[in-house]
Protein backbone atom coordinates (compact mmCIF):
# COMPACT_ATOMS: atom_id res chain seq x y z
CA UNK A 1 0.00 0.00 0.00
CA UNK A 2 1.23 3.43 -0.89
CA UNK A 3 1.71 6.95 0.95
CA UNK A 4 -1.71 8.35 0.05
CA UNK A 5 -3.63 5.50 0.34
CA UNK A 6 -2.17 4.91 3.59
CA UNK A 7 -2.80 8.03 4.35
CA UNK A 8 -6.32 7.55 3.50
CA UNK A 9 -6.68 4.62 6.24
CA UNK A 10 -5.21 6.94 8.62
CA UNK A 11 -7.59 9.45 7.96
CA UNK A 12 -10.71 6.66 8.52
CA UNK A 13 -8.86 5.85 11.99
CA UNK A 14 -8.73 9.32 13.15
CA UNK A 15 -12.16 10.05 12.08
CA UNK A 16 -13.57 6.84 14.44
CA UNK A 17 -11.05 8.76 16.61
CA UNK A 18 -12.60 12.06 16.55
CA UNK A 19 -16.05 10.40 17.32
CA UNK A 20 -15.46 8.61 20.00
CA UNK A 21 -14.05 11.81 21.92
CA UNK A 22 -16.94 13.71 20.46
CA UNK A 23 -19.15 11.52 22.58
CA UNK A 24 -17.14 10.74 25.52
CA UNK A 25 -18.64 13.82 27.44
CA UNK A 26 -14.97 13.87 29.46
CA UNK A 27 -12.95 16.89 29.58
CA UNK A 28 -10.76 17.57 26.74
CA UNK A 29 -13.12 15.98 24.84
CA UNK A 30 -13.71 18.60 22.55
CA UNK A 31 -9.73 19.43 22.31
CA UNK A 32 -8.91 15.99 21.24
CA UNK A 33 -11.65 15.92 18.93
CA UNK A 34 -10.22 19.00 17.72
CA UNK A 35 -6.38 17.79 16.65
CA UNK A 36 -7.90 14.76 15.17
CA UNK A 37 -10.40 16.17 12.93
CA UNK A 38 -7.91 18.79 11.96
CA UNK A 39 -4.87 16.08 11.26
CA UNK A 40 -7.52 14.13 9.31
CA UNK A 41 -7.95 17.33 7.13
CA UNK A 42 -4.37 17.61 6.87
CA UNK A 43 -4.01 13.83 5.39
CA UNK A 44 -7.01 14.84 3.46
CA UNK A 45 -5.03 17.30 1.46
CA UNK A 46 -2.28 15.82 1.46
CA UNK A 47 -2.92 12.02 -0.04
CA UNK A 48 -3.74 13.72 -2.64
CA UNK A 49 -1.40 16.21 -3.33
CA UNK A 50 0.97 13.20 -3.31
CA UNK A 51 -0.75 10.90 -5.14
CA UNK A 52 -0.72 13.24 -8.33
CA UNK A 53 2.98 14.56 -7.87
CA UNK A 54 4.49 11.06 -7.66
CA UNK A 55 2.31 9.65 -9.84
CA UNK A 56 0.69 7.44 -7.15
CA UNK A 57 -3.06 6.99 -8.12
CA UNK A 58 -4.79 3.58 -8.06
CA UNK A 59 -8.08 2.26 -7.91
CA UNK A 60 -7.57 1.70 -3.78
CA UNK A 61 -7.57 5.61 -3.61
CA UNK A 62 -10.20 7.05 -6.24
CA UNK A 63 -12.77 4.87 -4.49
CA UNK A 64 -11.81 5.00 -0.91
CA UNK A 65 -10.22 8.75 -0.99
CA UNK A 66 -13.86 10.41 -1.74
CA UNK A 67 -15.63 8.00 0.50
CA UNK A 68 -13.45 8.44 3.90
CA UNK A 69 -13.27 11.85 3.18
CA UNK A 70 -17.59 11.45 2.89
CA UNK A 71 -17.42 9.62 6.51
CA UNK A 72 -15.38 12.72 8.08
CA UNK A 73 -17.31 15.30 7.26
CA UNK A 74 -20.51 13.50 7.70
CA UNK A 75 -19.14 12.17 11.18
CA UNK A 76 -18.12 15.64 12.42
CA UNK A 77 -21.47 17.47 11.45
CA UNK A 78 -23.49 14.56 13.09
CA UNK A 79 -21.47 15.03 16.20
CA UNK A 80 -21.80 18.69 16.15
CA UNK A 81 -25.64 18.60 15.93
CA UNK A 82 -25.86 17.78 20.04
CA UNK A 83 -22.97 20.02 21.45
CA UNK A 84 -24.05 23.46 19.12
CA UNK A 85 -27.91 22.66 18.32
CA UNK A 86 -28.85 26.52 18.38
CA UNK A 87 -26.66 26.81 15.37
CA UNK A 88 -26.41 23.80 13.65
CA UNK A 89 -30.06 22.37 12.55
CA UNK A 90 -30.64 18.77 11.87
CA UNK A 91 -31.92 19.48 8.77
CA UNK A 92 -29.11 21.58 7.53
CA UNK A 93 -26.53 18.32 8.29
CA UNK A 94 -29.48 16.12 6.66
CA UNK A 95 -29.01 18.53 3.65
CA UNK A 96 -25.11 18.01 3.36
CA UNK A 97 -25.31 14.63 3.99
CA UNK A 98 -27.56 13.93 1.78
CA UNK A 99 -26.04 15.75 -1.13
CA UNK A 100 -22.76 13.38 -0.79
CA UNK A 101 -24.32 10.38 -0.70
CA UNK A 102 -26.49 11.79 -3.81
CA UNK A 103 -23.15 12.12 -5.97
CA UNK A 104 -21.28 9.23 -4.89
CA UNK A 105 -24.71 7.48 -6.34
CA UNK A 106 -24.20 9.54 -9.50
CA UNK A 107 -20.67 8.54 -9.25
CA UNK A 108 -21.27 5.19 -9.08
CA UNK A 109 -23.97 5.34 -12.03
CA UNK A 110 -21.56 6.72 -13.91
CA UNK A 111 -19.18 3.74 -13.59
CA UNK A 112 -21.09 1.47 -14.29
CA UNK A 113 -21.69 3.09 -17.85
CA UNK A 114 -17.97 3.26 -18.41
CA UNK A 115 -17.91 6.87 -17.28
CA UNK A 116 -15.58 8.74 -14.47
CA UNK A 117 -17.15 11.41 -13.10
CA UNK A 118 -13.56 13.96 -12.02
CA UNK A 119 -13.99 16.22 -9.08
CA UNK A 120 -14.98 19.53 -9.97
CA UNK A 121 -13.26 22.37 -8.19
CA UNK A 122 -16.66 24.29 -6.48
CA UNK A 123 -16.65 20.60 -4.89
CA UNK A 124 -13.05 21.19 -3.40
CA UNK A 125 -14.34 24.77 -2.31
CA UNK A 126 -17.39 23.25 -0.62
CA UNK A 127 -15.14 20.48 1.32
CA UNK A 128 -12.74 23.41 2.03
CA UNK A 129 -15.96 25.18 3.98
CA UNK A 130 -17.02 22.03 5.74
CA UNK A 131 -13.93 21.56 7.12
CA UNK A 132 -13.56 25.47 8.34
CA UNK A 133 -16.96 25.40 9.30
CA UNK A 134 -16.21 22.01 11.59
CA UNK A 135 -13.04 23.50 12.62
CA UNK A 136 -14.18 26.36 13.97
CA UNK A 137 -17.22 25.00 15.88
CA UNK A 138 -14.23 22.51 17.45
CA UNK A 139 -12.37 25.75 18.06
CA UNK A 140 -15.34 26.91 20.27
CA UNK A 141 -15.97 24.18 22.24
CA UNK A 142 -12.32 23.65 22.91
CA UNK A 143 -11.93 27.02 24.31
CA UNK A 144 -15.40 26.51 26.47
CA UNK A 145 -13.35 23.65 27.87
CA UNK A 146 -10.73 25.10 28.89
CA UNK A 147 -12.85 28.34 30.32
CA UNK A 148 -12.47 30.67 27.10
CA UNK A 149 -9.08 30.54 27.34
CA UNK A 150 -8.83 34.27 27.67
CA UNK A 151 -11.49 35.03 25.78
CA UNK A 152 -14.04 37.29 27.05
CA UNK A 153 -17.69 34.49 27.48
CA UNK A 154 -19.81 37.09 25.48
CA UNK A 155 -17.43 37.25 23.09
CA UNK A 156 -17.37 33.32 22.48
CA UNK A 157 -21.04 33.31 22.59
CA UNK A 158 -21.51 36.01 19.96
CA UNK A 159 -18.52 34.72 17.72
CA UNK A 160 -20.38 30.92 17.80
CA UNK A 161 -23.48 32.58 16.86
CA UNK A 162 -22.72 35.07 14.15
CA UNK A 163 -19.70 33.37 12.93
CA UNK A 164 -21.22 30.15 12.59
CA UNK A 165 -24.39 30.45 11.58
CA UNK A 166 -22.37 32.50 8.37
CA UNK A 167 -19.88 29.47 8.22
CA UNK A 168 -22.94 26.79 8.24
CA UNK A 169 -24.87 29.23 5.88
CA UNK A 170 -21.50 29.37 3.10
CA UNK A 171 -20.83 25.63 3.62
CA UNK A 172 -24.80 25.24 3.12
CA UNK A 173 -24.92 27.31 0.14
CA UNK A 174 -21.74 25.58 -1.37
CA UNK A 175 -23.32 22.17 -0.70
CA UNK A 176 -25.95 22.95 -3.23
CA UNK A 177 -24.92 25.33 -5.33
CA UNK A 178 -22.15 22.24 -6.39
CA UNK A 179 -24.55 19.66 -6.00
CA UNK A 180 -27.75 20.85 -7.92
CA UNK A 181 -24.66 21.72 -10.68
CA UNK A 182 -23.50 18.09 -10.68
CA UNK A 183 -26.63 16.85 -11.30
CA UNK A 184 -27.52 19.18 -14.31
CA UNK A 185 -24.00 18.83 -15.67
CA UNK A 186 -24.50 15.14 -15.61
CA UNK A 187 -27.95 14.85 -15.74
CA UNK A 188 -27.50 12.68 -18.93
CA UNK A 189 -26.33 9.33 -17.25
CA UNK A 190 -29.92 9.61 -15.38
CA UNK A 191 -32.40 10.21 -17.73
CA UNK A 192 -33.22 6.73 -20.06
Amino acid sequence: MNLPNQLTVSRFFLTIGFVVAMSTGWRGGYTVALVLFVLAAITDYADGKIARKYGLITDFGKLMDPLVDKIMVAGAFICLIPAVPEVLPPWAVVVIISREFLITGLRLLAVSKGVVLPAESIGKHKTGWQIVTVVFFLFVLSAREWGGLGLPPEWLEASLGYAGRGLVAVALGLTLYSGLGYLWRNWGLIKP
